[in-house]
């Protein structure tokens, strides 16, 4: 095994794998470790879309809209076999709390924020019969897409390693000392331990993140978070072809009911999360939650659950509910750790754009080497 390399990630979840794909394919040598399976923690319990975040324009955050927006529209072009246009409908009642002019504003922004694209065009359709129709006053539709997130983040880390990156997996990080050309690691697993040096670490460890920066010598600061949990339910039927962006009648939070692969995705929930990450599950409460949100517009429906899963967002602390904070992935570097970067939070659809954000902290430390490929246009494909 080799033990030298001049980046190394921790984690491979999406993050993880856009990053050691970016630095792989600027040129350096990069190995990814990770301590089960590809995209086995909140990367492949995601809610599964590709999309902009019509909801984050209520909070302000339009530079994350129009940058989510500009990277959906490059996968689709370069994972056209993983990521897929989807219709959303957007039923308006009489008692919704986002009334239709409001709606149509907001619409209209996303449109804006799309660009010259097919994807860009929304307007009032005709209801669906699906739908309770008492109090309907208006359905909007408007695209975005859909992926299968594990498939995506593999076909990521196949990418990575296709332009050079070195793969450990299962491997435990037990400990991290800086020396004084970046840091030795020490990782082990069944075999027994073994020790590696890089040049420069990436921690992209996502709930696990700080339990990564307790592993590291001198020991770093450490980004205050709270860990958010989202569940979702599997229903036995695809419902429709479609997405239904719905408003809870309970609390009036967003909830996705969506197609996938022939039945029904049901989700999020947004609750805190105070134990370790290793024991999320989905709550009888959150299950209740969603299937109260799915009777209420659906009153014919088959809601029989065949599959459950829960993740984990990170976001900043904060006193606000986790709806009005920031989503933006922070990168979080200090004076005594130059050549150690750590990613906090992030969404599935902007992971391309945070590797290169990455990078050039990557490059202020290493310098720049000669560039193989641009992950903007290298096709990722079904792994």
């Amino acid at each position: 095994m080799k033990n030298n390399y001049e980046v190394a990630v921790i984690g491979g979840g999406i993050q993880g794998a856009g990053v050691a794909q970016a630095c792989a394919a600027a040129g350096y040598s990069t190995v990814i470790i990770e301590q089960s399976d590809w995209a086995a923690g909140t990367s492949s319990k995601s809610s599964k879309l590709i999309h902009g975040g019509l909801r984050y324009l209520e909070t302000a955050q339009i530079s994350l809209v129009w940058q989510s927006l500009k990277e959906r529209n490059t996968l689709l072009k370069i994972a056209p076999d993983l990521v897929k246009p989807l219709e959303f409908i957007i039923p308006v009642y009489k008692h919704t709390k986002r009334r239709p002019w409001e709606l149509r504003a907001g619409l209209y922004l996303y449109s804006l924020l799309t660009g010259l694209s097919s994807l860009s065009r929304f307007k009032c359709i005709p209801s669906n019969n699906l739908l309770r129709q008492k109090n309907l006053q208006t359905t909007f539709s408007y695209w975005d897409a859909q992926t299968d997130d594990r498939l995506l983040t593999r076909a990521v880390i196949n990418s990575a390693c296709e332009l050079g990156a070195s793969t450990l997996r299962p491997v435990k990080l037990i400990s991290a000392a800086k020396t004084g050309t970046g840091y030795q690691l020490s990782i082990g697993n069944q075999k027994g331990p073994q020790t590696i040096h890089c040049q420069f670490l990436i921690n992209c460890a996502g709930p696990w993140i700080n339990y990564v920066m307790d592993t590291i010598s001198p020991k770093p600061t450490q980004q205050a978070i709270d860990l958010v949990k989202g569940s979702h339910l599997i229903l036995n039927e695809q419902i429709s072809d479609k997405a239904f962006y719905l408003e809870s009648p309970i609390d009036q939070r967003a909830v996705f009911l969506l197609p996938w692969q022939g039945q029904t995705l049901l989700g999020t929930t947004e609750g805190p999360f105070n134990d370790d990450p290793n024991n999320v599950t989905v709550s009888a409460c959150e299950i209740d939650y969603l299937l109260s949100t799915a009777d209420y517009y659906f009153p014919n429906i088959n809601t029989t659950i065949i599959d459950q899963f829960a993740g984990l967002r990170v976001l900043p602390t904060g006193t606000s509910t986790a709806f009005t904070r920031p989503r933006e992935c922070i990168l979080h570097q200090e004076k005594s750790h130059p050549r150690l970067l750590s990613l906090y939070g992030g969404k599935l659809t902007t992971y391309r754009y945070t590797s290169q954000q990455a990078m050039k902290a990557v490059k202020k430390a290493l310098g720049k080497r000669k560039v193989i490929a641009n992950t903007a246009k290298t096709k990722l494909t079904m792994p």
